[in-house]
């Protein structure tokens, strides 16, 4: 016997509830409504590094919510970037930054940010010394 998906839904509720994905959460829900990362203010570029601290007073998982543990899980493995964790958890790129927000707050990660553009080296000094390597 087939289900037909295009009927209406047949119990109340059910517009929530997809069969073959199981139930909806929307990411407002994840995050308590929430869209920029806690207090601290930090900014997580898609290319910042994160990574477990694992001295950290919630390390452990205890008293996490089920999509903070992910992306601690993610974290206990290798160093990610923020856009592999999301492609990891299966989470919008604005909610883990949010739940990142909540994890550095409790000090259960580090985060690396990438170097600004300015402050790397100059691209003609680098040919320079390569030049100069040659030249050996």
């Amino acid at each position: 016997m087939t289900e037909d998906r295009t009927a209406a839904p047949h119990a109340s509720g059910s517009q929530w509830y997809d069969h073959e994905a199981g139930p909806l959460v929307r990411p407002y829900a994840v995050t308590g409504g929430r869209t920029q990362p806690g207090p601290t203010g930090t900014r997580f570029d898609l290319i910042a590094l994160v990574a477990l601290d694992p001295g950290g007073p919630g390390a452990d998982g205890t008293a996490l919510g089920p999509e903070h543990r992910t992306l601690v899980g993610l974290c206990r493995t290798e160093t990610q970037s923020v856009a592999e964790l999301a492609a990891g958890a299966d989470l919008p790129v604005g909610v883990v930054r949010v739940l990142l927000g909540d994890l550095l707050e409790l000090g259960c990660l580090t985060v690396r940010r990438p170097v600004p553009p300015a402050q790397l080296p100059d691209e003609r000094i680098l040919r320079e010394v390569i030049e100069g390597l040659r030249a050996l």
